[in-house]
């Protein structure tokens, strides 16, 4: 879904910057009459700009944070939810017969003793 999503962003992208002309060319000049004598144009003005590629940070630094923010949208899987691990098995447990020291008078006797591993 995300693929889809993101390659539909990406086509209206391309073609809003097909749209986005500029304005078409005049066939005439229709800034001064058509007629009488044309005053001289006024002297080209000079600007003096600074090149220092303010423009290209700008653009860079844009590319960068879209990148992150598609990188994270892209490789966003949601909540994990992970099943905590099965308790261990009951120990297995029986009665055994074995003989116990008795402690009255020094011999031995027998006694079911639970026994577990």
């Amino acid at each position: 879904m995300k693929k889809i999503l993101l390659s539909t962003i990406a086509a209206a992208l391309a073609a809003s910057s097909l749209v986005a002309t500029a304005a078409p060319a005049a066939a005439q000049e229709w800034r001064r009459p058509p007629y009488g004598d044309y005053p001289p144009p006024p002297p080209q003005r000079r600007h003096h700009h600074d090149n220092t590629g303010a423009a290209i940070a700008g653009g860079l630094a844009a590319g960068v944070i879209g990148g992150l923010i598609a990188g994270s949208i892209a490789n966003d899987r949601g909540p994990r939810y992970i099943d905590p691990p099965p308790p261990p098995p009951p120990p297995r447990c029986w009665f055994e017969d074995r003989q116990v020291p008795n402690a009255y008078d020094g011999g031995w006797h027998m006694e079911s003793m639970r026994v577990c591993r």
